[in-house]
């Protein structure tokens, strides 16, 4: 397929059209390639250098990421910017990336992957912003203790970096918005869920979780926003014939 076609596939398949007036961080194909047939994709969360350097050893001929090279304002070609666009191009690598869709899909996203993780049932669409909902709420089919809960969250037993275990020992409800969503706290709160999942908390949301006996798991940014990239690549993979990899550099942020 060439970029063309696959950017043509991912519009489809992530609705990507529907966000281009709430999103303002460059939707779809940043950076093509001279039209060279691609039969390999890489997948990862970060368009970074070390995630272009491992993609184009990989032979990838295009990398898919949540958090592209373009955002808000036109950035000067210079430092690690111009390097890795250079590192692109010299491997005559496309770069497609999927911001907002990719948190949004109600089936490949960040927050159904999350989601369908810890087992939220009774489901409805959560976290407005910008006009867009992008996260998911729901219910469990028996209340869960917030150990259980992190251990589903988290199923290698890592610790999730910041914990407010402010709500009531058994979980009977949630809402889930990765990433840098500490926010849409204040939403999960007005709508009285037990717990809220993200990837990022800040200071002064401390008080303000303790104060509505909340329950906080800031899970980590990248550690939210892996399940996307990667039940896209499935997709991609079953419905093409086109083989994928996917490129893990976490941040621990």
């Amino acid at each position: 397929m060439t970029s063309k076609e696959l950017t043509s596939w991912f519009d489809h398949v992530l609705e990507t059209e529907n966000f281009a007036e709430a999103d303002s961080s460059k939707n779809g194909l940043q950076v093509d390639n001279d039209g060279a047939e691609i039969t390999r994709v890489a997948f990862a969360v970060d368009a970074c250098l070390e995630t272009v350097t491992r993609a184009n050893a990989a032979g990838a001929g295009m990398l898919v990421v949540h958090h592209g090279l373009f955002w808000k304002e036109p950035e000067r070609v210079t430092g690690p910017h111009y390097r890795r666009l250079r590192a692109l191009m010299t491997a005559n690598m496309a770069l497609y990336a999927s911001h907002l869709p990719l948190d949004a899909h109600d089936e490949l996203g960040n927050n159904a992957g999350l989601a369908n993780r810890i087992g939220l049932i009774k489901r409805n669409p959560f976290g407005v912003w910008r006009g867009c909902v992008i996260g998911v709420s729901g219910s469990f089919e028996q209340p869960i203790s917030l150990d259980a809960l992190c251990s589903r969250l988290f199923p290698d037993d890592a610790q999730p970096p910041h914990l407010l275990p402010f709500g009531p020992q058994k979980i009977r409800t949630a809402a889930v918005v990765s990433g840098g969503a500490s926010s849409e706290m204040y939403q999960a709160i007005d709508a009285g869920f037990d717990c809220f999942i993200t990837g990022e908390i800040g200071h002064e949301e401390y008080h303000h979780a303790l104060e509505n006996k909340i329950t906080v798991i800031a899970g980590g940014h990248y550690r939210t926003e892996t399940l996307g990239v990667q039940q896209l690549a499935v997709r991609l993979g079953r419905e093409t014939d086109i083989e994928t990899v996917f490129i893990d550099v976490p941040t621990n942020l």
